[in-house]
């Protein structure tokens, strides 16, 4: 329901500033180019949609074969004892619990890619168990609010950016990133354990949580003394052997139980078709309000606003300049993606408001998308409280994004 009202407001808004811009200012371009948006993003939103269907088809094809051959089951198990406090609803060793290991796995390794299909099958096998077909359950918010707090230990992506254009050193936003999207999760976790009433402060919690830290201390560690490129060079190999490690895992798994893996592929692989194409909808109505709010000038009017509100408190407002990026973020990845090279066209990947919209950009997932798709693979209308508990890990990512850059480059 939330994002029905946010959806309808997104288009209002863009509506009224656009009639206003035309009657008091006589911007006849105005609703000429918020109408060309409309058609752009939409575009936009099936071409990127489509885009996912080999990703897709590849990963529910490898996850297929994982399942016949039972290795799913062995991660389920091997999880469950930590995975069952945190989603109680999901029965012991169900797939589910391997899915869901896995697409966090992949997010925090910043693979993409690999997390959204994934992520889609987590969501089928959570559905299969949901009771009320049409709202979603708590495992499921849970899982969509770990998502979308975007917890990343090797921003890959955001460093091959900023040294496309041209940054002194593209990894030195590691720290205050991994900082970031760290305090992101936490708040996540924190938000939904206190609605389905969860007691973090068990032993297998705090002992999955003292292991992310041990890994993220370990990495750090490892990659402290390397020089810039060195660091990028070992991100991307690193990412490299963990997606072909896991393919490879899956096939041999297969291999191992005498399956006719290439068969189990197939079966497995004509769903991501069909997955993708159920998406498009969503995507196409999202990415259409985002376009609208964005060409009426509403959101740069949110920017100017905030600055001469901030001015105002005689607080410095040097971080304004990359709130675009923190209010997009929750609603496009792809127009945070813009704004953030925008930040750096206009201000440079090494000032203040290049780093900090880098550590935006890296501090949280696509809230809205993230639900719209997931969601609304499995048919699900009711989200409940999961927008509430999404925004709030979206706003810590954010105030923690804007603390420590200035605390690291401020």
């Amino acid at each position: 329901m939330a994002l029905n009202y946010i959806w309808i407001a997104l288009f209002t808004i863009g509506v009224i500033v656009g009639v206003v811009k035309l009657v008091f200012l006589q911007d006849y371009d105005a609703l000429p180019e918020m109408m060309d948006s409309t058609f752009k993003m939409s575009n936009t939103a099936f071409e990127m949609t489509l885009g996912l269907t080999g990703t897709l088809t590849l990963w529910m094809g490898i996850l297929k074969i994982g399942e016949d051959s039972g290795l799913v089951d062995k991660l389920a198990r091997f999880l469950s004892p930590v995975l069952t406090k945190l989603f109680p609803e999901i029965p012991k060793n169900h797939p589910a619990l391997g899915s869901i290991f896995m697409n966090i796995s992949a997010n925090m390794l910043g693979l993409d890619n690999a997390a959204t299909p994934v992520g889609l099958k987590a969501m089928q096998e959570l559905q299969s168990i949901n009771e009320k077909k049409d709202t979603a359950s708590n495992s499921m918010i849970m899982f969509l609010v770990l998502n979308t707090s975007g917890l990343t230990i090797i921003p890959v992506s955001i460093m091959a950016y900023r040294s496309k254009f041209g940054a002194a050193d593209p990894a030195d936003v590691f720290i205050p990133l991994l900082l970031t999207t760290m305090c992101s999760t936490l708040v996540g976790l924190l938000t939904v354990s206190l609605y389905q009433r969860i007691n973090l402060f068990q032993k297998n919690i705090l002992i999955m949580l003292g292991t992310i830290a041990a890994l993220v201390a370990g990495l750090f560690t490892a990659i402290s003394g390397m020089e810039s490129e060195q660091m990028q060079h070992f991100c991307r190999m690193l990412t490299a052997c963990l997606i072909l490690g896991t393919i490879l895992l899956f096939i041999y798994s297969g291999v191992i139980k005498k399956l006719n893996v290439y068969n189990s592929f197939i079966e497995g692989a004509k769903g991501g078709f069909h997955v993708a194409v159920s998406l498009i909808p969503y995507c196409v109505a999202i990415l259409a309000a985002v376009g609208v709010f964005r060409a009426s000038g509403a959101l740069q009017m949110v920017q100017d606003s905030l600055t001469a509100c901030v001015e105002w408190f005689g607080l410095n407002s040097d971080f304004v300049g990359a709130v675009p990026v923190a209010l997009m973020k929750p609603l496009n990845g792809a127009g945070a993606r813009g704004m953030m090279l925008e930040c750096f066209e206009s201000f440079g990947p090494d000032s203040f408001v290049g780093h900090l919209a880098s550590v935006l950009q890296g501090s949280t997932d696509t809230t809205f998308y993230i639900l719209a798709i997931y969601f609304g693979s499995v048919g699900i209308k009711k989200y409940r409280y999961s927008v509430a508990c999404g925004l709030m890990a979206d706003a810590a990512g954010m105030v923690a994004a804007v603390f420590f850059s200035y605390f690291f480059f401020g």
